[in-house]
């Protein structure tokens, strides 16, 4: 098969397109010819050296594929050969052929293409965990998803609003909010030339929302938790601004606030098994009639990588972006 390798911690030059064995499906995986396979931010910090993948995993990128299922792992069952898939991995996924854990696949929508396919299992994933089990996010409440116009960002706003949640989203520039709209936010809020904070405040009359998901961290802390509502959560799931914050407690006691967080690679198979059963039973309708579509910017030849990954550090995306075997 052909994989896109990291030659050494870098820049995206040091992705190398190289010749491997093919993967051979251990017990209950399933080997697939992947067609398509998502761009994330953990593959730019697994290039960089700051996120290894977990004990066992494949050292080549890539955490999201889609294809046709070629081969079976001993004790496969909810799986046939030439089945279509879309499936959540640890890695390995920047590739023609990749393994899969069986519980980590899903049928692939009836309305979606290769290349949307791809771009899902890794954001849906993410939002559902995020923003559904642990956030808690129901009807009729306020939400707030920082970086808006990410993959997680266009995800997290059309599920959100489909399931009748009031959104606000932020981004870097004007046209990227009024993008945030169109996916179904009340207001996108340009975090250039705009206060958050302030903005929530006017919105919502002075309450603040009642969840906000929050890739940034670092002095976002502090200001999330000046945004929420009374009984708050606060869901933590990226660090680009920084691993440290200085929290006030006495907001979080005086507003009954919640901080939680989570990171999916180093789930279990069982545990990502339970979310992608959820998202087969809450999301897959959603997808199936089109109501919440994967947004995919651009896509690029697996061969290259380094561009798709430089394209990714800009920031100049909206949605996701894939990389395409055939």
């Amino acid at each position: 098969m052909i994989a896109i390798e990291i030659s050494t911690p870098g820049g995206p030059e040091v992705l190398v397109p190289v010749e491997r064995p093919d993967p051979i499906p251990g017990p209950g995986e399933v080997l697939i010819d992947v067609a398509a396979s998502g761009v994330n931010r953990p593959d730019v910090m697994q290039r960089r050296g700051r996120y290894p993948p977990p004990p066992g995993a494949s050292d080549i990128p890539g955490l999201e594929v889609s294809g046709t299922v070629a081969a079976l792992g001993e004790g496969v069952r909810d799986w046939h050969i030439g089945d279509r898939v879309c499936a959540l991995v640890s890695g390995g996924g920047y590739a023609t052929r990749c393994v899969a854990p069986a519980p980590q696949c899903l049928p692939i929508p009836a309305s979606l293409d290769f290349i949307s396919a791809a771009a899902v299992p890794e954001t849906f994933f993410t939002v559902w965990t995020n923003v559904f089990e642990r956030g808690r996010l129901t009807l009729g409440e306020d939400v707030l998803f920082h970086g808006g116009t990410s993959g997680i960002g266009t995800t997290a706003i059309q599920l959100a609003a489909a399931r009748g949640a009031r959104v606000f989203a932020t981004a870097g520039s004007d046209d990227k909010c009024r993008a945030c709209e169109q996916l179904g936010a009340v207001r996108g809020i340009n975090y250039k030339t705009e206060d958050f904070v302030a903005v929530i405040a006017e919105m919502t009359g002075k309450r603040g929302v009642d969840l906000i998901l929050d890739i940034v961290g670092g002095d976002y802390v502090g200001r999330n938790l000046t945004a929420l509502a009374m009984d708050g959560r606060l869901v933590q799931i990226g660090l680009m601004g920084g691993e440290t914050a200085t929290v006030d407690l006495r907001r979080i006691l005086g507003r009954r606030l919640t901080i939680t967080g989570s990171t999916l690679r180093p789930r279990s198979i069982e545990e990502k098994g339970e979310i992608a059963r959820a998202l087969r039973q809450e999301v897959w309708p959603l997808l199936e009639q089109g109501i919440v579509k994967p947004v995919v910017y651009r896509t690029f030849p697996l061969a290259e990588a380094s561009e798709a990954h430089r394209l990714m550090e800009s920031s100049d995306h909206v949605g996701k972006i894939v990389l395409v075997s055939t």
